[in-house]
């Protein structure tokens, strides 16, 4: 298992890195007004200019990575019920998620903003996990001989 959670870690690095700058394009297209918005202003001035940002942002990014793709383990401890798998990796990755997402500037630094990001972070989850459910379901029922 340890081995496991590793090597996804490993993995799950690149691939946070390739995602994260996937995000910054399309806010820079959404919001940028023409210009590539690498990072948030306010981690430009914490860091004191703005390539300091871009490395501080992408290691973090990848570190998240890893978190999110070490915990995908989470799923596969078949001794686990759903619902302790679920509890567990939402509480992994959102503890996770928040003092990062907070570090990077990528919600406001307020109460309201932290609620709102808190709420968006559920639903996307939520969401997700649904999905995931639905699917594993289907499969689950396709695999029963009639």
């Amino acid at each position: 298992m340890k081995k496991k959670v590793m090597l996804r870690s490993l993995l799950g690095a690149p691939a946070a890195l390739a995602i994260g700058y996937a995000i910054t394009i399309l806010i820079s297209l959404i919001a940028g007004n023409g210009e590539f918005l690498a990072v948030a202003p306010e981690l430009t001035e914490t860091f004191g200019s703005e390539i300091n940002a871009v490395m501080v942002q992408a290691g973090v990014s990848m570190l998240y990575g890893m978190v999110w793709a070490g915990s995908s383990v989470i799923w596969e401890v078949e001794d686990w019920s759903i619902l302790r798998q679920s509890v567990t990796h939402l509480l992994i990755t959102s503890l996770t998620t928040f003092p990062i997402a907070y570090y990077l500037h990528w919600m406001p630094h307020t109460v309201g903003g932290m609620l709102t990001y808190f709420g968006i972070f559920f639903l996307v989850y939520l969401v997700i996990w649904l999905s995931q459910y639905s699917a594993m379901k289907k499969g689950w029922n396709n695999s029963i001989p009639k």
